[in-house]
């Protein structure tokens, strides 16, 4: 229902309250984690974000696409008309009749994913749940809490790393939600995983440098500064970068007819590898320790080196245009053909 300028930032305000969310359920957990039933009204307190889900979807309405493949053309062009604001929408809604008469032509969405005209949507559906989950947010995450203890907060230390870490997380969405359509989803990704880098491999280092492999040493107040700078610095990298573009980009990437197949593999590949690192993490760790951080920074060098190689541009690109975009890649256009475009205006390059 997104308009396309606006696209990516309405999409980035789900990875907003997201964001928001997990800083209150920490610090709900926290403040309720001395009491005697700490753990029932932790529980509890998640049926009020159900309740308004609930109550929040009688108020939801369809969308013009799903109007449309149901046949409702009418009702269709009202429903878009009240959420662009204007009447003067008729462009807009041809291209979007024509996108669904090209995708009820296609019987198999995951037979169809799998051709080779489908070739750049399967790959980053694929690679970009995976890369998300070995950026090593959790690593970072580990240390927060420990570090926080070395700079004297005590037994405060989890309290301080949900909130600090938490703030940094959502101002950071926040920072993208302002920038994804105006400089793009591209450099977001390549400046966030360059700046993602260079502070695991700083951290990893410190720690080493500190710490060795015994785990024995004493941070200085300004060593510890310096950490809490570079953490700060890389939940604000991955908060605009690989957080939420992670799943917008599967999100816009694929053209009607591959739509569903497609995000279908980026939620499973971003569930698998969520249960995956959360298997071995603590074995790596044990295995692994300040080596953990240099480990999961050559992900994030090889990742963002994908990015800036094979990702085009898709900001301000309509959904039902998206695969001209492909088909003008330097790697990618060598999988496309004619017959794999929709759309009426493929030689234009936005509305």
């Amino acid at each position: 229902m997104a308009p396309t300028k606006i696209r990516g930032a309405l999409n980035m305000g789900f990875q907003m309250m997201i964001t928001i969310g997990i800083l209150i359920a920490n610090l709900i957990n926290y403040g309720t984690s001395e009491h005697e039933n700490g753990w029932i009204i932790s529980l509890g307190v998640g049926a009020v974000p159900a309740i308004l889900l609930c109550l929040g979807s009688l108020f939801l309405g369809d969308t013009p696409n799903s109007l449309i493949e149901r046949g409702q053309h009418e009702n269709a062009k009202i429903m878009l008309q009240k959420i662009r604001g204007t009447k003067n929408v008729e462009e807009e809604f041809q291209d979007l009749i024509d996108a669904s008469e090209q995708a009820k032509k296609v019987e198999h969405p995951w037979k169809n994913i799998v051709q080779p005209k489908y070739r750049p949507q399967l790959t980053f559906c694929s690679l970009t749940p995976f890369f998300q989950q070995f950026t090593g947010i959790n690593v970072i995450m580990f240390y927060a809490p420990v570090l926080f203890k070395t700079l004297g907060f005590g037994n405060e230390a989890s309290l301080m790393s949900a909130v600090i870490t938490g703030g940094v997380n959502v101002v950071a969405t926040l920072v993208s939600i302002f920038t994804v359509d105006k400089f793009g989803r591209k450099i977001l990704f390549i400046e966030g995983g360059a700046q993602m880098f260079i502070c695991q491999i700083s951290i990893g280092g410190m720690i080493a440098a500190k710490f060795g492999l015994s785990g024995e040493g004493l941070l200085t107040k300004g060593e510890a500064n310096l950490l809490l700078f570079l953490i700060c610095a890389y939940v604000a990298a991955y908060a605009w970068s690989w957080g939420p573009l992670g799943w917008l980009v599967p999100s816009e990437i694929c053209s009607l007819e591959a739509r569903s197949a497609g995000q279908a593999i980026n939620v499973g590949v971003n569930m698998l590898f969520t249960f995956f690192i959360a298997q071995i993490f603590l074995t790596l760790l044990c295995h692994l320790k300040f080596g953990l951080l240099f480990f999961f920074a050559g992900f994030v060098l090889i990742m963002t080196i994908f990015i800036a190689l094979f990702l085009p541009e898709t900001k301000n690109v309509p959904i039902e245009e998206m695969n001209r975009v492909w088909k003008s890649h330097w790697f990618w256009a060598k999988f496309f053909s004619d017959e794999g475009v929709v759309g009426r205006h493929e030689h234009n390059t936005s509305h």
